[in-house]
């Protein structure tokens, strides 16, 4: 139980209704701030403006899956006011404080960090990264179902990165009667991928591999499929890109090009929200009961 334990809740998606509904059965006692327009109520929980916060007794403080915006802008979809989280707000809270988000960037490492607060970034786990991978991957076949003309059975499938999703990619599009090559760059991916029954190729050769894919699937979180790897695409190919934004693709080049790209992080939390939800419910709660 997380009886007595203050917690604010700032903004996102329909993930984080899961994350109250369980937090509040475990009898925390909740802020919610960005969630003025949603309907239903929670035994415990209590919506408040971000200015009308008392953060000084907040044990935790909860944020979305994507952390904050660069200028601390946080997204709150049940919310048409703007919520910003601030470095004096994090200076009000207790020093126990920990502050939990999906991701960071530069500016919340910036402010937990001037602060002295703890920052625990969900999807930095294992646990949480594999679980999200299967919704992750449902969402992608979902895509390549509706934004392509012939079947995945059959068709050249590229997967960029073999970590945690991309395996899960890899074993379900093969399972699925695909042609998987993964490109990677580590020697045991390239075991691992040649023992999955998969091909191999090195991420440096990417440009001649490319010449036949119906569709490629990149997670590599920094631009890998550039102009240059487009270029010799087929233009029928359809890229999925599932890196955080900006994602890991010329869409510039590729939208001049008539190649169809489509930029798709946070899928979870898309096709499967409530599924998203209880994954970061069940860790969260484990988590703020093992540091109380």
């Amino acid at each position: 139980m997380l009886t007595g334990i203050q917690i604010a809740v700032i903004g996102g998606d329909a993930r984080q209704l899961e994350i109250i509904r369980k937090l509040t059965e475990l009898d925390a006692k909740l802020s919610l701030i960005g969630f003025e327009q949603l309907d239903h109520a929670f035994t415990g929980a209590v919506k408040e403006k971000i200015d009308e916060v008392e953060f000084s007794n907040k044990d935790v403080l909860i944020l979305p899956v994507p952390g904050t915006g660069l200028d601390g802008q946080i997204e709150t979809i049940f919310s048409n006011e703007k919520v910003y989280l601030l470095k004096e707000m994090l200076m009000e809270t207790p020093p126990h404080c920990t502050v939990y988000s999906g991701i960071s960037n530069s500016y919340l490492n910036s402010i937990t960090k001037q602060a002295n607060r703890r920052l625990v970034q969900l999807f930095e786990r294992n646990d949480v990264a594999i679980y999200n991978s299967i919704p992750t991957v449902e969402g992608t076949i979902m895509m390549a179902i509706q934004h392509t003309d012939i079947t995945i059975h059959g068709s050249n499938i590229m997967i960029l990165g073999l970590g945690r999703t991309g395996m899960s990619l890899a074993r379900t599009f093969y399972a699925l009667g695909a042609k998987v090559k993964v490109g990677a760059r580590k020697t045991e991916h390239f075991a691992r991928i040649t023992e999955m029954g998969l091909t191999p190729f090195h991420l440096d050769e990417l440009e001649v591999e490319v010449r036949d894919t119906d569709i490629c699937i990149n997670t590599v979180p920094h631009l890998i499929v550039t102009a240059s790897v487009i270029s010799k695409m087929p233009v029928h190919t359809l890229i999925i890109d599932l890196a955080s934004k900006p994602g890991g693709t010329d869409f510039r080049y590729a939208e001049k090009r008539g190649v169809k790209a489509l930029l798709a992080p946070g899928l979870p939390g898309i096709v499967a929200p409530k599924t998203a939800g209880q994954i970061l419910a069940n860790v969260l709660s484990q988590l703020i009961k093992d540091n109380m």
